[in-house]
């Protein structure tokens, strides 16, 4: 298998645990955290349904992984996520020093990757995580599209 081939097949992955969130009304974002091309923990947004502002998809991946692995550095590892990390995703990723993250939605109002903020390549860093963005950002980016869609439908509703 190519990477592209190994990236699109993680990152399916994590477009289904994005739809868990969506089923729970949570903003649709899933990641999967993997080592060696075996999958080592998952997550899905809960910051709705658990009252918890740090619930994103990505933090709860990277506590799963820290918990499988008994280690909170979560070397040699690729965290695959549907939506680019905010700032405080991007920071534990950092903290975390996984090797790579793989997002599929850019977000242009708090994406800390490169589409709003580059923090993952701020000069001086103790660690760097290489970024690969835009893998299946169609498919992403419509289910978040639909999602805020039919939000912003649903709160027109209410205003009746």
């Amino acid at each position: 298998m190519t990477q592209i081939e190994i990236d699109e097949y993680w990152m399916q992955q994590a477009i289904e645990l994005a739809l868990k969130a969506q089923d729970l009304g949570e903003i649709p974002v899933g990641a999967v955290l993997v080592k060696d091309n075996r999958l080592i923990a998952s997550g899905w947004n809960r910051s709705i349904i658990d009252h918890n502002p740090t619930a994103h998809a990505e933090i709860i991946a990277l506590q799963h992984a820290g918990q499988a692995l008994s280690n909170y550095r979560l070397l040699d590892t690729t965290l695959y996520v549907t939506l680019e990390p905010c700032i405080m995703c991007a920071g534990a990723m950092i903290h975390s020093r996984i090797s790579r993250v793989v997002y599929g939605a850019k977000d242009f109002k708090t994406g800390a990757c490169g589409s709003y903020l580059n923090i993952m390549g701020q000069a001086g860093l103790n660690h760097y995580v290489d970024v690969t963005g835009g893998v299946l950002e169609k498919e992403c980016s419509s289910m978040l599209s639909a999602f805020f869609k039919l939000r912003r439908a649903q709160k027109k509703e209410q205003k009746r």
